[in-house]
């Protein structure tokens, strides 16, 4: 089992990829309707741990899934997401499924401020993150509001 000092030093020796530090690589979060398919729109917003700010693997879709009043068996995260997104067609179920997500993020947010606070260090990898997360979960009452109108 690795010890805290060598966490501490994988850390701090982190380096941080510059390709994409003037925000060229950043997608806009809020286009959600040039999208073709507002499954797809959503999807593409929070697959990406570099949009959203957190990763969603397929256990933490079934574990939101289930929070929402869905049960839902593994399948690739994509095919998780579109029956996520078939249970989420009253105004109801996709409420359901933004609280839970909504709840799910700051989870993981959560962990993010622990190891920020652990490791000073790292607040330049984390920081960005939170703020993703905090973003993303910010439009939740427009994507009702758009997925509803």
């Amino acid at each position: 089992m690795r010890d805290i000092e060598d966490l501490r030093k994988e850390f701090e020796n982190f380096k941080i990829d510059d390709s994409c530090v003037d925000g060229s690589c950043d997608s806009d979060i809020d286009d959600l309707k040039d999208y073709p398919n507002y499954t797809e729109a959503l999807y593409a917003k929070f697959a990406s741990p570099h949009i959203s700010g957190v990763y969603l693997s397929r256990w933490d879709l079934k574990y939101i899934a289930l929070d929402a009043g869905e049960s839902m068996a593994i399948h690739p995260r994509k095919r998780m997401f579109e029956l996520l997104m078939k249970y989420a067609t009253t105004k109801e179920n996709m409420s359901a499924v933004l609280d839970s997500l909504e709840k799910h993020m700051l989870e993981k947010v959560g962990v993010y401020e622990e190891m920020v606070e652990s490791f000073p260090s790292s607040a330049e990898v984390f920081n960005p993150k939170i703020e993703k997360a905090k973003k993303t979960i910010g439009l939740f009452p427009k994507i009702l509001d758009e997925y509803f109108e």
